[in-house]
């Protein structure tokens, strides 16, 4: 069971993460948009669907969004739709955003009455200096305590671990209010990730508790505005590597390179042995190309895994 995958760190644990439908899509629409995917992901040995959550965070950067903001079908409708066609649980992205209390407390009886839903992974405002009805940490622990039961799980960016504030220490202090693993941001910078597990890993012995699972996500990147939507939303390409992809005579062939070593040199270091890990693939594209490439960086980074687990 993916709950038990989750939380057991003896266990590998392998996602595919994809974004609902537009809101306004017909019923016959998203319906044909899960089957789609689904026929994609059937013969993956996959744990479980990622269904995200999309908001605009245009507040979040001054930078001009590469593509204009669309919100999507409810996640949960969604969640529930691809894991009957999979079958296979979802794990479903929530931002609290605005909700006060009440709001979330409906939210979450709705979604274990009306959709099902047992996996949730919240997630916090893009602003941030900004007071809001109901704190993160509040949202983690009303969602732990429900009586639904069910699994909460949280967001890891490496991006954003820095002397100033610390990544770890929110992951730990999730951890603590009730998150029972984490699912990264895409990884294209793989020192600040090292950073961070390494700091959490010392954190969390510090504090004499076990690390939560930390799911690593991966995406295929063929096209330079693929990778300008994905370095807004906070991902970071080195130079490097932005080159060494846009300039390649393949760039999807090329991005899978660079994810399957990025992971390889994530698990070689010694933290590795201190915190459960996993992966979570997704493409961020509505392209075809892009999409396909995604069901290939599955396999190489599956492989990946298997290699480090011996």
């Amino acid at each position: 069971m993916l709950k038990d995958k989750l939380l057991d760190p003896r266990h590998a644990v392998l996602l595919y993460g994809t974004t609902p439908p537009r809101a306004g899509s017909s019923a016959e629409s998203v319906q044909a948009a899960a089957d789609k995917l689904a026929a994609r992901l059937r013969p993956l040995p996959i744990d479980g669907v990622v269904v995200y959550d999309i908001q605009d965070e245009s507040g979040r950067t001054q930078l001009a969004r590469p593509f204009a903001f669309s919100g999507t079908v409810d996640p949960r409708g969604y969640s529930r739709l691809l894991a009957g066609r999979i079958a296979r649980p979802a794990i479903t992205y929530k931002c609290v955003g605005n909700l006060d209390e009440a709001a979330w407390q409906a939210w979450l009886a709705e979604a274990a009455r009306d959709y099902r839903v047992g996996f949730v992974s919240i997630v916090g405002r893009p602003t941030s200096g900004v007071r809001y009805a109901l704190a993160l940490s509040r949202a983690i622990r009303l969602a732990a305590a429900h009586p639904a039961g069910f699994t909460v799980g949280g967001v890891a960016i490496a991006e954003r671990h820095t002397a100033e504030r610390s990544e770890a220490a929110r992951l730990l202090a999730k951890g603590i209010e009730g998150c029972g693993y984490f699912i990264s941001q895409t990884v294209y910078h793989p020192q600040a990730t090292e950073r961070l597990l390494a700091d959490y890993a010392r954190d969390c012995r510090g504090a004499g508790v076990e690390p939560r699972r930390i799911v690593l996500t991966f995406s295929p990147v063929g096209r330079e505005k693929t990778m300008a939507f994905l370095n807004w939303l906070g991902v970071r390409f080195p130079a490097e590597t932005a080159r060494a992809i846009l300039g390649a005579a393949s760039p999807l062939a090329k991005s899978i390179e660079i994810c399957r070593d990025n992971l390889r040199r994530i698990l070689a270091q010694p933290y590795a042995r201190e915190i459960p890990l996993g992966i979570n693939v997704e493409s961020v594209s509505i392209n075809r190309d892009e999409i396909d490439a995604s069901v290939d960086l599955f396999h190489a980074l599956n492989g990946v895994l298997r290699e480090a687990r011996g």
